[in-house]
């Protein structure tokens, strides 16, 4: 069962091949066998889990079907769940279960899919490679001496790993892509405000974005034909017309043409990802699409200018987490200043104490106008750039990631080269546009994938001009070896 796609479960389910039942206890016995060697998983419900497949076989059985119907869902642990364990990957959270659900975990609720389990992550979804969270560092399942990307880490091991046929994931800087492009699966960042943010816990509020992450591009395309919904409870959220992402990944691609941003393709860039990504280029050429040179001027100062402004709005989201309320609460105190401190500097991890600090610095009576508007305004030049360059192209292409996963503890000691991981992402969360990370070959047998940017609400073709990839290679259907 698990290497087949969401599409062919459905089928699966509804031709009575198996129930739903039966599906969701197929994943829950993989991650019991798996989840110690790998841990991708923080909370497994396993009574809850089967009484929702038990409903959904009920529904089936008179053929009421919605869009994932008896499917089992992995969601990351940052997505609020109703009497869910919802921790973050931190322990500010470990004694957290939460009163509501999210939108996102509504809308999947009310497909019929089934949640499977909270998946591991970055603390508060701060990090590049899943070696945050006060769960435990999540394994690569290619090799389990290497990360699988962050902060969606978790979420993509247990879909490559076999735990989960898919998965939420949130992508703040290229959490949903790089992960996706470690572990040789598809990843999609929706346009910004396409997908509700309410309930999904707080990083960095204009940049935050719930995605899919799935083995493929027509997966995540039925994936996010649940998830994208107007909000009223989301102020960002933005009201459009529903689409059916599925509906044109068949569509022919020729005669389109895709952008290469010569800032991203220059000597600097790895040379084994740069002939992957030549090689992607010669595919899609094999199914007519035209290659346009262009420019992303401001693209270079991406990685600084996220490093003031996520880190600002994190030391405000934050700021909520003092042992008060909820959360956790340090127990030797001797008057409320003193709880705060402790309760932050305990509940905490080590990399959220940074950005906090970094955030707050920023923030600043004397430095606001010279880091925190300064980057804001950089990152509308980044915006106009992406504008611009799409009025000679349909789609961009670009790497995922400057290189393959890395060892677990390779950059734990220098933060500024792990920030570097998402050298590649950034810029589309800055300009709130949508991309997608899809499998592109191995180098030295481990994965790398390649990246499409779209333009505002561009999902559809994002989607088709990488199922139509995915048409003529295969990829994205090569499975790890190591503990499976």
């Amino acid at each position: 069962m698990k290497d087949l796609s969401l599409n062919e479960l459905k089928q699966g389910l509804k031709n009575k091949d198996f129930s739903s039942v039966e599906l969701t206890q197929y994943y829950l016995n993989q991650i019991k066998d798996l989840n110690s060697q790998i841990n991708a998983f923080i909370t497994i419900d396993e009574e809850k889990s089967i009484q929702q497949a038990q409903q959904a076989d009920q529904l089936i059985s008179k053929n009421h079907f919605s869009e994932l119907t008896g499917i089992p869902i992995a969601q990351k642990d940052i997505f609020c769940a109703s009497s869910w364990k919802t921790t973050c990957g931190s322990k500010m959270l470990d004694n957290f279960y939460a009163p509501y659900d999210s939108k996102v975990v509504d809308l999947f609720n009310k497909s019929g899919a089934i949640n499977l389990g909270k998946t591991n992550m970055d603390e508060f979804a701060m990090g590049s490679s899943n070696e945050t969270s006060y769960y435990g560092v999540v394994k690569n399942p290619w090799n389990l001496d290497f990360v699988p990307g962050g902060s969606s880490g978790g979420s993509a091991a247990a879909v490559t790993s076999g735990m989960a046929p898919a998965a939420t994931a949130t992508d703040t800087g290229g959490s949903i892509r790089q992960p996706a492009s470690l572990c040789n699966l598809t990843g999609l960042k929706p346009t910004y405000g396409l997908v509700s943010r309410f309930g999904m816990i707080a990083f960095a509020s204009s940049l935050d974005q719930a995605g899919p992450i799935a083995k493929t591009a027509e997966d995540c395309a039925l994936m996010l034909n649940v998830m994208a919904d107007f909000d009223e409870r989301d102020s960002t959220s933005i009201k459009r017309d529903k689409e059916n992402y599925t509906q044109s990944l068949t569509s022919s691609i020729q005669g389109k043409t895709i952008g290469v941003p010569k800032e991203f393709f220059n000597n600097e860039l790895n040379q084994d990802v740069k002939i992957i990504l030549e090689k992607v280029m010669q595919a899609y050429q094999s199914l007519g699409v035209n290659f346009k040179e262009i420019s992303l001027p401001n693209s270079q100062l991406s990685v600084p200018v996220y490093y003031v402004i996520a880190p600002a709005e994190a030391s405000s989201n934050l700021s909520r987490y003092d042992g008060v309320k909820f959360g956790y609460r340090a127990s030797n105190y001797k008057d409320l200043e003193e709880m705060y401190l402790k309760t932050r500097e305990e509940g905490f991890g080590d990399e959220v104490k940074r950005r906090i600090l970094v955030g707050t610095y920023v923030l600043s009576a004397g430095y606001y106008d010279a880091y925190y508007l300064k980057a804001q305004r950089i990152r509308r030049l980044i915006a106009d750039d992406f504008i611009k360059a799409f009025t000679q192209c349909d789609l961009i292409l670009a790497p995922s990631s400057p290189s393959t996963a890395f060892k677990i503890g390779d950059k734990t000691e220098d933060p500024v080269a792990m920030y570097m991981q998402d050298m590649f992402t950034i810029s589309t969360n800055l300009a709130g546009l949508p991309a997608i990370s899809a499998p592109a070959g191995f180098i030295n047998k481990m994965p790398i994938g390649f990246q499409l940017i779209g333009n505002y609400f561009d999902e559809a073709k994002i989607l088709n001009f990488t199922h139509q990839y995915q048409s003529i290679s295969d990829w994205h259907k090569h499975l790890p070896g190591g503990v499976l």
